[in-house]
């Protein structure tokens, strides 16, 4: 059986325009928080001044099959390190992290210790880094636009075939 179109890389571009569009505004957020970062999370994603749903963000799937973007906000423990594996795992390709706080991004002021994992990107793969301890939501909701327009300008065979996509 033939390879599809975009397995084999050859959709026309404004086919690929069309689609990256609308995968950027139809978003299904996965949302794993660990710490004090996820209240911050839970207004951003919650609370009606930040109202998510205008950028196209859909929050709370009712599982990471359905999602196609997991926050990993608070404290990573080395506990807690093989479940995020696993819920990354489960979600459907294409899928994107975004890193929220300090302690999700780098340990934190946790860094020294025994049972905190020093980022989540020793993990898995992150494609946004939200800074702060706490972030504002409204650096999330930064994070996500960032996150938005790069899905608006990649290319769905690189990004499906499996080659990283650099973040600068």
């Amino acid at each position: 059986m033939g390879l599809g179109l975009v397995e084999s890389g050859k959709m026309p571009k404004s086919l690929i325009k069309l689609l990256n569009i609308s995968r950027s505004y139809s978003l299904w957020v996965y949302q794993w928080g660990l710490a004090c970062c996820a209240i911050e999370m839970g207004a951003a994603f919650g609370a009606p001044r930040y109202d998510v749903m205008r950028l196209g963000v859909i929050p709370l799937p009712a599982s990471p099959r359905q999602a196609d973007l997991v926050v990993i906000s608070g404290t990573v423990t080395d506990k807690m390190a093989p479940v995020i594996r696993r819920l990354w795992e489960q979600m459907p390709d294409p899928k994107y992290v975004i890193s929220m706080g300090s302690c999700a991004n780098c340990g934190g002021p946790y860094w020294d210790s025994y049972s905190v994992t020093k980022g989540v990107d020793q993990i898995i793969p992150v494609d946004i880094y939200v800074p702060g301890c706490p972030p504002r939501p409204e650096a999330l909701l930064e994070g996500i636009v960032i996150l938005q327009d790069r899905i608006k300008n990649e290319d769905p065979a690189k990004r499906w075939v499996g080659e990283p996509i650099v973040v600068q």
